[in-house]
């Protein structure tokens, strides 16, 4: 046996917790093999008890390390200058990283092997180590925070006399089978690192704030209260045909719920930026992170078609009847802008954001300026494709390339429009 210690191999004289942290290190790194009973300059001193000492060590990491390293383990009493040594033979984990019970994934609870030394993982190592087991599916991989609470869920569950024990966790894909909180448990629990920001303007620019609030804990306890927000902010404009009086709020109460919805459970959550809730004179934002699912388009979605990005996460709205079936939000957003041409919902997407604008009923009614033929179509094309260019205008509709430039200006003017880029890379979208 080669007689001193390597990135393979660790010696301890008895046995000591700190026995955990090496099997840990092994099984993180590419395995290794703990002689106890040899000194670490490598003289065999010997165990007196065999038997009980190898009780003792296999309880220890039975009880003491997550998820379950047993299988991965072998135990073999050898005979080394006459004397009794415990060869603990770890092998590389497949379902990295392994922790210790008490500490949890983070760096003191995780560690990996460098050299002769265990030493503690970095928040990255950890990180990749968790990708490289779990997938790359965010709710599905490993929480890095296992001490979660589930206060707001629990509520929200009794609301619905729906039960929420350790059995229905693990079905609903909060924990795993041994008992390992993963993505989607931390999305719902009371410690959730995600948030809402909310503000509200004075006017149609971010010039001049007039109230801002964060909303933080549970997906759940944030959606009641995001909601309870916006729906203070949704005024009641009064107007009469006739005698009759018409109230009317600002927003459908339809299109808010939806477009708060889709924010919370199509977003993309491995990044860790706010979901932004905007509310200006003139229209209300919803912008989440993350674009399209892969392979949809605009048109996919406002057809009614959908991918759903965190497929547990919708599953569990859609159990709490806060969701109905997959791709229906769109169109009711859009359905409750009923026989309107300017006043129509507009969907934005880029590669890693994804933004719903409502307009104000009652302030586009009495004033945006007057849209002309060619406005209108040029504002409804931009509703489906997001943006325009000059060259485009002028293909689409005929005109001349002064026009074109005109009739861009103007709408800017108007604040219709804003440009983006310069040069001939500029484009025009919705304010």
């Amino acid at each position: 046996m080669q007689q001193h210690e390597s990135n393979t191999i660790e010696f301890k004289e008895n046995v000591t917790d700190v026995i955990k942290k090496e099997v840990i290190a092994f099984a993180n790194t590419q395995g290794g093999t703990i002689y106890v009973g040899i000194a670490d300059n490598g003289t065999p001193t010997g165990i007196k008890d065999p038997d009980k000492t190898m009780q003792q060590i296999t309880n220890m990491i039975r009880d003491s390390i997550k998820p379950d390293i047993t299988l991965f383990i072998k135990y073999e009493l050898q005979k080394i200058s006459g004397k009794d040594i415990i060869a603990v033979q770890v092998q590389k984990g497949t379902h990295a990283p392994y922790y210790l019970t008490s500490k949890g994934i983070r760096p003191e609870g995780v560690f990996v092997r460098q050299g002769t030394s265990s030493v503690p993982a970095s928040e990255d190592a950890i990180r990749r180590m968790i990708k490289e087991s779990d997938g790359t599916r965010f709710e599905a991989m490993r929480s890095l925070n296992q001490s979660l609470t589930f206060h707001a869920f629990t509520e929200e569950c009794k609301k619905r006399k729906l039960k929420l024990g350790k059995q229905q966790q693990i079905t609903l894909g909060l924990q795993s089978k041994d008992g390992v909180y993963t993505n989607l448990g931390l999305l719902l629990s009371d410690q959730c690192q995600h948030t809402i920001k909310a503000a509200v303007f004075n006017g149609t620019q971010k010039d001049d704030f007039q109230d801002r609030r964060e909303f933080t804990g549970s997906l759940l306890k944030q959606m009641n209260e995001a909601y309870e927000f916006i729906s203070l902010n949704n005024r009641t404009t009064a107007s009469f045909k006739g005698l009759q009086r018409i109230d009317q709020r600002d927003y459908p109460k339809e299109a808010l719920r939806e477009a708060l919805m889709n924010a919370l459970v199509h977003r993309e959550y491995s990044f860790s930026g706010s979901t932004l809730i905007n509310i200006f004179t003139d229209r209300i934002e919803f912008v989440s992170l993350g674009g399209l699912v892969h392979g949809l388009t605009l048109d996919d979605i406002m057809l009614g078609i959908s991918q759903c990005r965190n497929e547990k996460l919708a599953a569990i709205f859609y159990r709490l009847d806060l969701i109905e079936a997959y791709g229906t939000g769109i169109p009711k957003i859009m359905e409750s802008y009923p026989n309107t041409d300017l006043l129509q919902p507009k969907i934005i997407s880029t590669d890693n954001a994804f933004k719903i604008i409502l307009p104000n009923r009652n302030y586009t009614a009495s004033k945006i300026p007057n849209v002309s033929p060619l406005e209108q179509n040029i504002l409804n094309h931009i509703t489906h494709a997001g943006s325009i260019s000059r060259k485009e205008t002028e293909e689409m509709y005929d005109i001349s390339r002064s026009k074109a430039n005109a009739v861009l200006h103007q709408m800017v003017e108007k604040h219709l429009l804003i440009p983006i880029g310069n040069g001939r890379k500029r484009r025009y979208t919705h304010t």
